[in-house]
Order: C-alpha cells, then structure tokens, then sequence
C-alpha cells in the first residue's frame, strides 16, 4: 500500500475571477471527472429561506441561457457520460464522468448554468420543481418507516439558530413562500466563480484544464458580497439528555443514541471515525457482537453506527438499531446505551483496532479507485479546509489512530448531551 493516502499528482490554480481549479492526471483510462463544488448548502440558508439549496441541485438541470432544459442530461449522456448532483449542509456539488474527448463539453455546461440559470429560470420551472422536492419529501421522508429521522435528530442535536439545525430538504412552507426573485437572488449570491472548486480528474493535463477552465469560467464576473455562513463550532451544553418517543407505521421499535463530536476533518473526528467503525460496522462490530449475536435484541441487519461528516461544527456520532421481535423499545435503548458506554470504559482491543483501520482503508481506497472518487474527494478538500493536499494526510491520520484515543475520545464525547430518539409501532404507543 502506498505510504500517501493519494499516490496520483495534484496541480491547482485559481482564475481572475476567484475560481479554484483542481487538476489530478491520470492516463490509465481515456476518462475525466468534471466535479464542480459550490460552498452553499443548509447551512447558508437564511431564516425563511430553507430548502433553497436543494431545490436548486434540481434548478441547475432545468435549461440555462445556451442549455434548453434537460439538455444538460441529454448531451452528457449522449456523449457517453455520466452525471448527478447532490446537497447536503455544508455544500451543493455537480459532477459527470465523459469520455476524456469530451471533457470541453462538460466543462461548457457547467460554466453556462454557472452564470447563465437566472435568465432562462422561469416561474414554471420553479412551480415544477418545487413539486418535484414536495415528492421527494413524500416518497424518502414520510412515506418510510422511520424516514425522517435525520429530520427529528438535527433539531435535538443543533438548537434553533444553528446552521445545522435543519435538513437539507428544507421547510415546504419556505419553499413555497418564496417568489421567483428571490430564488434569482439565492442563484446570483452564492453560484459565483469565487465560491466554488472546479475539479478535474483522469485522462488529461492541468495546462489544458487550465486553459478550458479560463476559456468557459474567466469571464464570469466574481461576487464580491457572499455571505458568510453562521458559525456553528459552538453549541451550548444544557447538560440534559433530549428524549423524543415517536409513534409511527414502523414493523418495530428502533432506537437512536447520538452525541455532537468534532468537526469533520479534524484529530478529533478521525478518533471518532475509527470509533463508530468499532461500534457498529459489520459482523464483527461491539454492536452487531452484543446486540444482535449475543443477548439477540436487535435485528442483524439493522444495528449500526456511524460519523456524519460535517465540517463546521461538532459533528454526530449515531447509534442504531431495531429490536427483534418481542423485544421492548426500553429494553433495546438500554442495551444500545450499555454498549455505547463501554466505549469509554472497555479498552478497544489490538483486533478491533486492526479489524476497523482494515476496513476504512479499504472504503478509501474504494472510493479513490474511480476518476470520479478522487474528484469529489478533492473538491470537498479544496472547498472546506482551503487545500485539496490535505487530501494525502487523510488515511495515515486514520491508521495513526490509537486505543488510548479512542477511549479519551469517547470518555469526552459521552459526557456531552445525549440524543435519545425511540420509534414506536402505532398499535404499542
């Protein structure tokens, strides 16, 4: 294994207009990643204005000054190509994988949606799309069993104010408050050159990119008045524990546990990371072993945990699972909370600590083994901590991870507010 956590070249560059360009060559295939990543997400949005982010992931493929709508779609997929778009807190990013011959394309659609969506955004469109994010509210958050629990954790986590205290998708009473102005106004702040990382990767070289990148961007103006995003590092501790029982159409009961960590990209969080790959990943994690295998509370399949990676505040640490059945939802929370504690008192053993470092270097490395991995990877390096180079200390921070760590880590992070979410079947509540 190399020694680098990305063993392939990383050229960057910046146009007149503020516009970070991120080139890494890679001759194995004749393929190129064009991944555009925008510093606009759900934390940005202002108080009456949540949502917008995502409804403009679907804005941008509906037609720009020189794009009729859905041509986008139709010209990278008739070249040969690939692509998608998707938002979360921190940032909205676009991306397609062509044919290298066809990289002048890709990088032509982006620029033109860049600056050119505000004259060609329609109140049809809008009205369309805003029913469009109204399904997808429907059909992945409240038709599904246990769907909006990301929405119910994130204010229990995050107090009213913080940036992180709403999902992504956003109030409907927002989305439809809103008039076409005003959606104009959101695309203008913040889809500026100054504000997002063009990353290229794969079958070409950073002087060409270079030059196509100047050629379609450099002559978008840059915006000199982008808001600052509200700091969200400081959370107050109430010192309680923040309970929330929900009687649902759920087959079973399930159990949240979560706790606010460190930022993402942090010492911190890669503990945290190697701890939750402890916890809950797989077989042979503390909770798959106790729960599931040993005193049989919780449903094999469903009992895990995770780190969600948000970069600018402390970010979650999620416990899971969902009882067997004949198990009570009190007695799953509490055997969730009796293996969730013993991450601060049971010392993670020599083969936890190699079983977890194993599998996140494989994830890794799967991730970077496509041209279009190493391009989101860049990006989000470039965008949230001002260098896609730190993309290299990556892995070996994580492989660096001790026991001691861990254990300090979560001595710290569970002495801090807990998040204590049940869902209930209807027929039991």
């Amino acid at each position: 294994m190399p020694e680098s956590g990305y063993p392939w070249p990383i050229e960057t560059s910046r146009l007149d207009n503020g516009l970070r360009v991120v080139v890494s060559e890679d001759r194995t295939a004749p393929a190129v990643a064009v991944n555009l990543w925008y510093d606009v997400g759900s934390r940005h949005e202002p108080a009456g204005q949540t949502g917008f982010a995502h409804l403009f992931e679907h804005l941008m493929f509906e037609g720009s000054v020189n794009v009729a709508k859905t041509e986008h779609m139709k010209l990278i997929q008739g070249s040969g190509g690939s692509l998608n778009a998707t938002t979360n807190p921190d940032r909205t990013n676009y991306f397609e994988t062509v044919p290298a011959e066809h990289l002048e394309l890709a990088l032509w659609l982006e620029a033109d949606r860049m600056g050119g969506l505000v004259p060609a955004l329609t109140q049809e469109t809008l009205d369309n799309q805003r029913d469009v994010v109204k399904n997808e509210r429907r059909q992945r958050y409240e038709n599904v069993p246990y769907g909006d629990a990301w929405l119910r954790l994130l204010p229990l986590l995050y107090p009213q104010g913080h940036p992180y205290h709403h999902a992504t998708i956003g109030s409907m009473a927002d989305l439809n408050a809103a008039d076409l102005a005003t959606f104009q106004a959101f695309h203008q702040t913040y889809y500026a050159p100054n504000n997002a990382v063009l990353t290229v990767v794969g079958d070409t070289t950073a002087s060409d990119v270079f030059a196509l990148a100047d050629k379609y961007f450099g002559a978008l103006p840059a915006r000199d008045d982008i808001p600052s995003a509200p700091d969200g590092r400081s959370v107050p501790t109430t010192g309680q524990t923040a309970v929330e029982s929900v009687s649902a159409d759920v087959p079973a009961p399930r159990v949240y546990i979560a706790h606010r960590t460190y930022p993402f990209g942090s010492p911190g969080y890669h503990v945290i990371n190697v701890l939750a790959t402890v916890l809950g990943s797989g077989r042979g994690s503390r909770l798959y072993q106790r729960l599931a295998d040993g005193e049989r509370l919780a449903q094999p399949d469903l009992v895990g945990a995770y780190g969600v990676d948000l970069a600018h505040a402390p970010a979650p640490l999620i416990a899971t699972a969902t009882a067997r059945a004949g198990v009570s939802a009190e007695r799953l929370a509490e055997g969730l909370a009796e293996v969730v504690d013993e991450l601060a008192t049971v010392p993670v053993t020599a083969a936890e600590l190699d079983r977890a470092k194993a599998m996140l270097s494989t994830g890794w490395w799967r991730q970077l083994s496509t041209v279009d991995g190493r391009a989101d990877l860049l990006g989000r390096y470039a965008t949230q901590f001002g260098d896609p180079a730190r993309i290299v200390d990556q892995l070996p921070a994580l492989l660096a991870v001790t026991a001691e760590q861990i254990a300090e880590a979560a001595a710290d992070v569970l002495a801090t507010d807990r998040v204590i979410l049940t869902y209930l079947p209807e027929e039991t509540s």
